[in-house]
């Protein structure tokens, strides 16, 4: 890129990062676990995968009350872990936290990593999830980027919607975005994906009155939803199953299709969600 152009790039960067940590000052929301411990963070990140807001935050609340440090999670049971994850759905990540929880206490000393490094070496923890653990809970300045922040940028600096999947090219943005940052990198991180979530939404983007909007080339054009289907899915029937077991061991569920509920008491057991004994059950 020549040298006037570079310039011109990093200039409107700078703009862009007053612009957004600026909106972020007076808009953003204000969630629990912006004011928390690194567990109360870490929780805040497995619930939120997939999952929004307004349905985590009374899980997120019980619990914090009901298991306050990773220790205390651990020495309880993975089945009151699944049974607790109620209805946030991938009831895998409870299972997951729970992992989690028993490395922390048996290797960190009952504490969550501090580096993105020790933190993708957790039970489901991915590159996002490690990136934003280590900004939120410890300052760090990694780069964070959700689907929220990829497709603000995305849309900002090439006019077009974000890829399928997290590509090569926009990774390349983002971290070309955090090197020119010329505000805290865990400020800038909170800022754009609060800005992706409220103002540069997927479906109904607030283009008219977004602060960006002269410097965007994005048009809103039609979209097609592309919401996958849940109503009859082997998914709901394994959320009848763990919802069924919740309450009590069982030995049969209510679920017209045999095969398909077969299909998901596997796909349970084979996960660790479910054990067997002469009736099915939540492990101990």
């Amino acid at each position: 890129m020549p040298r006037t152009e570079e310039a011109a790039t990093m200039a409107q960067m700078a703009l862009v990062d007053r612009v957004v940590t600026q909106w972020f000052s007076e808009h953003r929301r204000e969630l629990p676990w912006r004011s928390t411990d690194p567990w109360g963070v870490y929780v805040s990140e497995i619930m939120l995968q997939q999952t929004p807001v307004s349905r985590v935050l009374p899980a997120w609340h019980e619990w914090r009350r009901r298991w306050p440090t990773p220790t205390s999670l651990a020495d309880d049971s993975v089945g009151e872990a699944i049974r607790a994850w109620g209805r946030l759905g991938y009831p895998r990540r409870a299972k997951r936290l729970h992992e989690a929880a028993v490395v922390m206490r048996d290797e960190h000393r009952g504490a969550v990593p501090d580096t993105e490094e020790a933190l993708r070496r957790l039970p489901g923890v991915g590159e996002y999830t490690a990136a934003a653990v280590a900004a939120f809970a410890f300052g760090r300045s990694s780069v964070v980027v959700d689907i929220n922040v990829r497709r603000f940028l995305v849309r900002l600096h090439t006019g077009n919607d974000p890829a399928a999947s997290y590509s090569a090219a926009e990774r390349a943005l983002a971290e070309a975005v955090y090197a020119d940052l010329e505000v805290p990198a865990p400020l800038w991180a909170a800022a754009s994906m609060e800005f992706g979530a409220l103002v540069c939404t997927s479906r109904a983007p607030a283009c008219q009155t977004c602060p960006l909007a002269e410097k965007c080339d994005w048009v809103p054009g039609p979209r097609t939803s592309r919401t996958q289907a849940y109503e009859g899915t082997d998914r709901q029937a394994r959320g009848v199953v763990l919802h069924t077991l919740r309450a009590g061991p069982a030995d049969s569920f209510d679920w017209p299709d045999p095969d398909q509920l077969q299909r998901a008491l596997d796909g349970l057991l084979a996960d660790g969600l479910v054990v067997r004994d002469r009736l099915w059950s939540l492990p101990d």
